[in-house]
């Protein structure tokens, strides 16, 4: 091989540009903050990492780059010490051995050949970047900070060097203040990835596992898709009270409902048609388990009585609860056009949604339901609707269905008495 040959071969690991993913790449364009949201393992890290040497470096080794004066900040000093400067994709595995920077431990300071400085930070301590001064800075897992509105305010008025000052932000997404602010700012550029994006770089025993367990839920959104998953104020639910009414397994069963919330019309463009299954436990019936999300989206009367049914079977459920407030006697005769000697209650609507729905979110904060996992798009919905209604597009129907069937199975349940056992 020749030298250039060997050369070439030498330098391609870090030839970041040529097989960096795309959301690993910065936006071109006029931006002041550079988010890269993903899920867990989606390579943020790396990116971080290869936007810092690019800031930094020149043409040569010895040449300066647009950047001199850096911050790395990061949950703890220790975080950024690990995950940022000496992690498997830090800042010092991705340098070149010519252009690798030096660890000063003493001033916590990384420094390259060309005379260019990294500070470490730690969130834990926003008035140490009260100041220094910056021309660039890479913030990672922004969303965790315990005292990230603060740290990141103090590293706002640091980020006053050179000519166009720019921040790299890597984060998995999680609902706080700090972030939804940052994403709503107009000099604000985001790209995104889940982590599946990189799975030719993960164990493929990881991503089977988490996938089976955490595929469907908000958290695997939020953990794995990297979608920033939002409460509404005043919501009735929040995305952590759900997550800890989580549940691998159904327990022993006794009463088992299907409840449906039809939809006015049924068309493509029509709303969903709400289906969700819920049963008491064996052992205490004023306790109950979401069990499944069986909602249907624009298909005709006749689709979502069938998918009704399918659900009663597959849980054998004891009864359906309809709402029959837009299609009357009609909801009642489709399902029954299925099966003619299906159980049918049939529910009217009197009050409003969020009046409905406050005694069941009641339930959950008395520890009284539990969610099996998979369960992300009622939760969704249920996360955005309040005391004065559904923040959401479109007809909370998912919500509406899971009302009436815990309506049914445990507010309206009498107090004593044991149902009949089934398992599943």
């Amino acid at each position: 091989m020749s030298d250039l040959g060997e050369g070439a071969h030498l330098a391609l690991p870090f030839l970041f540009e040529f097989w960096a993913m795309p959301h690993q790449l910065p936006p071109e364009g006029d931006w002041r903050s550079w988010v890269i949201m993903g899920g867990r393992g989606a390579g943020k890290t790396r990116a971080g990492s290869e936007w810092v040497r690019a800031q930094v470096e020149g043409a040569k080794p010895l040449d300066k780059g647009r950047c001199a004066r850096m911050a790395l900040v990061g949950e703890s000093i220790d975080q950024v010490r690990e995950v940022m400067v000496f992690g498997d994709s830090g800042i010092l595995a991705c340098s070149p051995p010519d252009r690798r920077p030096d660890w000063i431990a003493g001033r916590k300071c990384l420094r390259w050949p060309n005379g260019a400085e990294a500070m470490v930070f730690s969130a834990y301590d926003p008035e140490s970047l009260r100041g220094p001064q910056f021309d660039g800075a890479w913030v990672d897992e922004l969303a965790k900070w315990k005292k990230a509105q603060d740290t990141w305010d103090m590293l706002q008025f640091g980020l006053r060097l050179g000519d166009d000052p720019r921040v790299c932000v890597t984060t998995t997404p999680r609902n706080v203040g700090v972030l939804k602010q940052l994403l709503e700012r107009e000099s604000t550029v985001v790209t995104h990835a889940a982590t599946d994006a990189n799975r030719a770089n993960l164990a493929a025993s990881f991503l089977a596992e988490v996938q089976a367990r955490y595929a469907g839920t908000r958290l695997g959104r939020q953990e794995l898709d990297g979608v920033l998953m939002e409460d509404a104020e005043g919501a009735l639910w929040t995305s952590a009270r759900l997550e800890r009414c989580a549940v691998d397994q159904p327990p022993e069963l006794g009463r088992v409902v299907v409840a449906v919330d039809p939809p006015v019309t049924g068309h493509s463009g029509s709303d969903a048609c709400g289906i969700v299954v819920v049963g008491c436990l064996a052992d205490d019936p004023q306790k109950a388990v979401v069990l499944e999300d069986a909602s249907v989206q624009g298909v005709s009367p006749l689709a979502w009585a069938k998918a009704a049914i399918a659900a009663r079977d597959r849980w054998e459920a004891d009864r359906i609860v309809a709402e029959v407030n837009q299609g009357g006697e009609l909801v009642a005769e489709v399902l029954r056009s299925v099966d003619p000697l299906v159980p049918v209650t049939k529910v009217h609507a009197t009050k409003g949604k969020a009046a409905r729905a406050e005694p069941v979110a009641a339930l959950y904060e008395q520890g009284r339901v539990t969610h099996l996992r998979g369960l992300g798009a009622l939760e969704d919905q249920m996360c955005l609707m309040t005391t004065n209604g559904f923040e959401g597009k479109g007809s909370p129907d998912r919500v509406d269905a899971l009302v009436w069937a815990l309506t049914e199975l445990v507010l309206r349940a009498p107090r004593s008495g044991r149902p009949t056992v089934r398992t599943l």
